[in-house]
């Protein structure tokens, strides 16, 4: 079992098992009926989760807190972090490198019904010096075993996405801290049961958003909190990538899960890589909050007419009918005013692109590639070198400049910082309600386009506490 989190160098996507009791569960239920962002796979309506619809933010329901907030809640220090690992196919079979990478770092444990996966990541245990790791391998929810162990401190989730809500619960539930690939959950009711649940159990609930800890994305973020694009007015992130062959290969995603999501949804399925690091920018959650949002989208053609060109008759996957849009575009409204788009398309021939965009008063950034226009420094109406501000590089990009694994080092950077929080007893960067904004764009786009685009509340995860300022991602180097 494995997940995924792409980026254009480096395809370090997922090959999952064959298709699980999940998998067949939300098939057969039909969510791309108008449940899905209410309800349970089986059509019943969740009490926690907050009306959808075109009302006032402000009117939107908010379940009463079962906890206390986990804002600001620090982790326990440690001299070692001792971790699990779940999920060891192409991306936590690369992202078990990073964790034994990191000093005061442990693997104990590791997880995946594919054997020979599971093998291969205790062999890297042990040859990085490391005592042979515990291994579970007895079918698709053995994972449950590992988190019932008492020597572990953090859970790591890279399964396929059917596998993320319950095994972040379960972790929690079992007194673990959780990191989980992108998206951490795909419907409403699951997004609040994992804020109640951090909030009940203290432990902590995290989307592990590696595109938050590119070099230009971290240096943005910088000179934005320092003023440099005065008062901020817009933003845009997406994933926009071509992944039409490795959906149809049968030795990449297995299952094939990652396609199957394509006959549930219509809506944007991946919006964290995009949305992740904008929210940074604007301190959602942190003095301002994501309100609404409005989507569109095209129609769904590419994957179809990719498989006619290129698949045989017989094919397992003409048996399937393709809902969700080549294109989606969403635009999300701020309590600020602010408005932030995403897109979303893996299904048409196209270059790779985040999009990755931030404009304020005084200029604007745009990436892919990286350019830049600010007051006072360019005043003569043509793009300028965004490397020429490499001064404001995160103090993680200026001490690790040739950071080990995939994706230009921001894997590396993700880990090595959260292991450093972990270790030191410090406040992530990013927690449970920041998980949960990142991902309702998934079942809220859905809703949205069914409904001929009309806007969709996101909720108040916080439950108001967005409105204090507090820390995120710009942090001081603890250790400097």
């Amino acid at each position: 079992m494995n997940d995924d989190a792409q980026h254009e160098n480096d395809p370090q996507e997922a090959n999952g098992g064959s298709p699980s009791r999940r998998s067949v569960l939300w098939t057969t239920a039909g969510v791309a009926g108008a449940g899905l962002g209410l309800g349970g796979p089986g059509g019943g309506t969740a009490s926690a989760a907050p009306a959808t619809g075109s009302r006032s933010p402000e009117a939107a329901a908010v379940p009463a807190r079962k906890g206390r907030t986990m804002v600001s809640v620090p982790f326990e220090g440690r001299s070692t972090v001792r971790v699990g690992i779940v999920g060891l196919g192409n991306r936590g079979g690369s992202m078990i490198d990073l964790f034994l990478a990191v000093p005061g770092v442990r693997v104990v444990a590791v997880c995946d019904p594919v054997g020979a996966k599971a093998e291969r990541a205790s062999a890297k245990v042990t040859a990085a010096g490391q005592p042979a790791p515990a291994v579970y391998t007895n079918g698709e929810d053995d994972y449950a075993n590992l988190c019932k162990r008492g020597d572990i401190d953090f859970v790591y989730v890279a399964t396929p996405w059917d596998f993320h809500f319950e095994m972040a619960k379960t972790a929690m539930l079992n007194g673990k801290h959780v990191g989980v690939e992108c998206p951490i959950a795909l419907r409403l009711d699951q997004l609040w049961e994992l804020v109640d649940l951090s909030e009940r159990t203290r432990r902590h609930c995290m989307q592990l958003e590696n595109c938050c800890y590119g070099q230009n994305e971290m240096r943005v973020l910088r000179m934005a909190h320092a003023g440099l694009f005065g008062d901020l007015l817009h933003g845009a992130g997406a994933y926009n990538h071509d992944l039409r062959g490795l959906m149809f290969d049968p030795d990449y995603y297995e299952g094939p899960w990652r396609r199957l999501w394509h006959t549930r949804l219509r809506g944007d399925l991946y919006p964290n890589h995009g949305f992740g690091p904008v929210s940074n920018y604007m301190d959602i959650n942190r003095g301002d909050r994501a309100v609404s949002i409005t989507s569109v989208g095209s129609p769904a053609l590419g994957l179809a007419a990719y498989r006619k060109e290129h698949m045989p008759a017989g094919d397992p996957s003409w048996k399937e009918t393709y809902i969700e849009s080549d294109r989606t575009i969403s635009l999300v409204q701020t309590a600020k005013g602010r408005v932030i788009r995403l897109e979303h398309d893996v299904s048409t021939p196209h270059p790779y692109s985040r999009i990755n965009s931030l404009g304020g008063t005084k200029g604007v950034f745009e990436d892919y590639p990286a350019r830049i226009y600010i007051e006072p420094d360019h005043t003569d109406d043509e793009w300028a070198d965004f490397s020429k501000y490499a001064e404001w590089d995160h103090w993680l990009w200026k001490e690790h400049a040739n950071p080990p694994g995939g994706h230009g080092g921001m894997d590396y950077m993700m880990v090595f910082r959260l292991m450093q929080c972990m270790r030191l007893g410090l406040v992530p960067d990013f927690d449970v309600y920041d998980a949960a904004t990142w991902t309702a764009p998934v079942p809220l786009s859905h809703l949205s386009i069914k409904a001929k685009g009309a806007p969709q509340q996101i909720p108040d995860f916080t439950r108001g506490e967005w409105k204090k300022a507090r820390s995120g991602m710009d942090s001081e180097n603890p250790e400097a």
